[in-house]
């Protein structure tokens, strides 16, 4: 089996990195399977996986089979909000099933519970992860990945994490989030965006005791090669069905705030987290959001045409250094009818009440900005502990 693993690898790697003509060319821990494929022989094993698994364009789970992974080896595949295959709007919950491509077992980790049940993981003798993370606070593959981990400590079961990039892991920005707002949408005590990659995130959660009862996971990670923080990365496929492409991936920071108010943040349009607007909000440009199967269901204002803003086009002159308050405060000057402008669900993506009440006191960005910097000051010599890429 060992003599099968490695030259199946041998030939599949010759495929994916032969033509590059990069001389440091970046590759995800999956792509590197000389790596890990060692780890898998003889082992019954289970994956957390979705569409963003790929290697060299081929699901993992596939490619795990085409190398000589036995199919009776994987015992299930957990997925994640949108499912398995990722074609599931956001919010909606999914379904224990069968994948149809492999006949493999399918178990939700966002239906019924957050987290593998002690009877999800019997006969499993190693965890492997790999989804694709974009690096905000409230993007629920990271939350996914703390209850994952939580239980691999409770059941003794090892975790090995196939890293990938961070699109947006070159700043850290945004208010640390306050315990008494955690939720599935904020976990942890870090920043909106937190500048790691999950691997690094993953140590973190380890390091600084945040899984229930202090418990450690024993977690592999197989770095990301070519790889640091500041090297721009475009995803080979899209994250989730609302963030169609990189320029919505950068924009999420910034425009997801919009979830936690009244108006659309342009779900339902081909445009979402790169527009904005409402029916009672001024501006020229208008969308009209509709029902799209897998995308957006039911979405704000479905059917009413809306009025605000296309930030499709913006592009920061500084450079994507920072998360862009200026959207969500313009938006607030202008909404007539501000005591109804946020909801309840602010504060649970703010990780704060204080974003939501500095708004409400007509606080500009630069005063706002300004409380946020202890925090980030001492988060920052936090991360270091625990980062595997450079910074430059």
């Amino acid at each position: 089996m060992r003599k099968l693993l490695i030259l199946s690898y041998l030939i599949l790697s010759a495929t994916w990195t032969g033509c590059s003509a990069d001389q440091n060319p970046l590759r995800s821990g999956a792509e590197q399977m000389n790596r890990y494929l060692p780890l898998l022989v003889g082992k019954q094993i289970a994956l957390v996986a979705n569409h963003s698994s790929l290697v060299g364009g081929k699901h993992l789970v596939d490619t795990l089979l085409a190398s000589g992974i036995e199919r009776n080896q994987i015992v299930k595949v957990f997925a994640p909000e949108h499912g398995f295959r990722g074609d599931q709007a956001a919010g909606v919950q999914i379904e224990d099933g069968t994948d149809p491509l492999t006949g493999i077992p399918v178990a939700s980790l966002y239906g019924s519970h957050y987290k593998p049940e002690p009877e999800d993981l019997q006969g499993i003798e190693l965890l492997i992860f790999d989804l694709q993370d974009v690096g905000t606070r409230f993007y629920t593959y990271i939350s996914t990945l703390h209850y994952v981990m939580e239980a691999c400590a409770e059941n003794n079961i090892p975790l090995l994490l196939l890293d990938r990039p961070n699109p947006n892991g070159a700043y850290v920005d945004g208010p640390v989030l306050d315990t008494a707002f955690r939720s599935f949408v904020g976990m942890h005590p870090i920043p909106v965006v937190y500048g790691l990659t999950i691997g690094e995130l993953s140590g973190m959660i380890n390091g600084e005791g945040w899984l229930a009862r202090g418990a450690r996971c024993e977690v592999t990670v197989i770095p990301c090669e070519g790889y640091t923080h500041s090297r721009p990365y475009s995803l080979p496929v899209k994250p989730s069905p609302n963030l169609p492409n990189d320029h919505a991936v950068l924009l999420y920071a910034s425009t997801c705030f919009f979830e936690g108010t009244v108006l659309s943040e342009g779900r339902g349009t081909d445009k979402p987290f790169e527009v904005y607007g409402h029916p009672e909000l001024p501006g020229d440009f208008s969308f009209i959001p509709r029902n799209i199967p897998g995308v957006a269901r039911n979405p704000k204002f479905e059917g009413k045409r809306c009025y605000g803003a296309d930030l499709s086009s913006y592009l920061p002159e500084e450079g994507w250094t920072g998360l862009n308050l200026q959207f969500l405060l313009e938006a607030y000057e202008l909404f007539p009818h501000k005591e109804e402008f946020f909801t309840s669900y602010m504060d649970k993506l703010a990780g704060t009440d204080e974003l939501r009440e500095q708004i409400e006191a007509g606080w500009d960005e630069a005063r706002i900005r300004a409380s946020w910097e202890k925090g980030l000051e001492q988060y920052k010599l936090i991360r270091k502990k625990y980062l595997i890429y450079d910074d430059e």
